[in-house]
């Protein structure tokens, strides 16, 4: 019998062990057009707290005792699904278990670029393409361009620090700790902000952007909001544009975000948009073309933190809000 994690409470705040339960899944037998797939790697993601709020959002919430989901690799163990075999190393949206069944409209097969499959949950996957279109497509940064990065050691934030330097752009990434700030400038940063470090942010942009020899900003992506969002409100160029990805300083609390500078939205014509990366999955070919070229080139280079077992979804996840991650957080099976 195969196993999945479900809510079992809606958390208030962050979230806390006793609000995942374990449950066991009955085993089925396979329709017409479904496989069976023994999940190896499994992906937790910031986006999930969203779930777990009962709220209308971009994506519904996850339902209290019913298995929780999100991005995994598996291998097809049974398949009853034409174009699909015993063996074949697949992608699907059925984690947060060790076993999936689905059908064939919901799984894709891998690309072939000669890379471990854990990284189509991260720097090919959904947050390697949320790096680079809300990059490139959505802040429209071209070469030249300053381009402010928050949680630039996450996975988001490690992929538009490297995708940005590929671009020929001057990039200063923010993240906690010596050893994050230290990961950073190894992936190709010109400046790195140790926001935990003493003292206000704004003033260490303001210190970067100078020994920089820059006057301001001109891209923003925010994976973070609150005080990061404020300093680039504060140093964005004119017509800077910013890329608002996720807002981590928010997902568990209340308590509202005081932005002292958003006026300069006006005089500036900052552009602010949103990213989804579901917005921009048609353009997938041209994602796994650059990104593929890159990597062969050895521009790229991929972060990841990996927990063992099932049983360590909710300390994986736990870790993205604490500061437990570099790059990518997976779970290996």
């Amino acid at each position: 019998m195969s196993r999945a994690w479900s809510l079992k409470s809606r958390p208030n705040g962050m979230p806390v062990a006793s609000d995942f339960e374990l449950i066991d899944l009955p085993t089925t037998a396979l329709n017409d057009g479904e496989m069976r797939i023994a999940n190896r790697w499994l992906s937790v993601d910031p986006y999930m707290r969203g779930r777990m709020n009962d709220v209308k959002s971009y994506v519904p919430p996850f339902a209290l005792g019913e298995p929780m989901q999100g991005g995994a690799i598996g291998e097809v163990i049974e398949s009853r699904a034409e174009g699909f075999a015993v063996g074949d190393v697949v992608q699907h949206f059925l984690g947060w278990r060790d076993e999936a069944v689905l059908p064939a409209t919901q799984v894709q097969k891998l690309p072939a670029l000669g890379v471990p499959p854990q990284q189509f949950l991260g720097l090919l996957g959904m947050p390697g393409m949320t790096g680079y279109f809300g990059l490139l497509h959505v802040a429209e940064a071209k070469a030249g361009d300053v381009v402010f990065v928050s949680a630039a050691a996450g996975a988001v934030g490690s992929t538009v620090v490297q995708v940005a330097k590929a671009s020929g752009m001057t990039v200063i990434g923010s993240a906690g700790g010596a050893d994050k700030c230290a990961l950073v400038k190894g992936l190709g940063a010109d400046a790195v902000i140790d926001y935990k470090s003493e003292g206000p942010l704004l003033k260490k942009l303001l210190a970067a952007l100078q020994g920089l020899g820059k006057d301001g900003i001109d891209v923003y992506f925010d994976n973070v909001g609150g005080e990061h969002l404020d300093a680039a409100l504060a140093t964005g160029n004119l017509h800077a544009r910013f890329a608002i990805c996720g807002m981590i300083d928010i997902y568990n609390t209340s308590k509202p975000t005081e932005l002292r500078y958003l006026a300069r939205l006006i005089g500036m014509r900052i552009r602010m948009t949103g990213l989804l990366v579901s917005d921009h999955m048609g353009k997938t070919a041209e994602f796994y073309r650059v990104m593929g070229g890159w990597l062969a080139e050895g521009k790229l280079k991929n972060e990841e933190t990996v927990f063992e077992g099932l049983d360590a979804m909710p300390d994986a996840f736990f870790g993205l809000f604490t500061g437990g991650n570099t790059g990518k957080m997976l779970v290996k099976l």
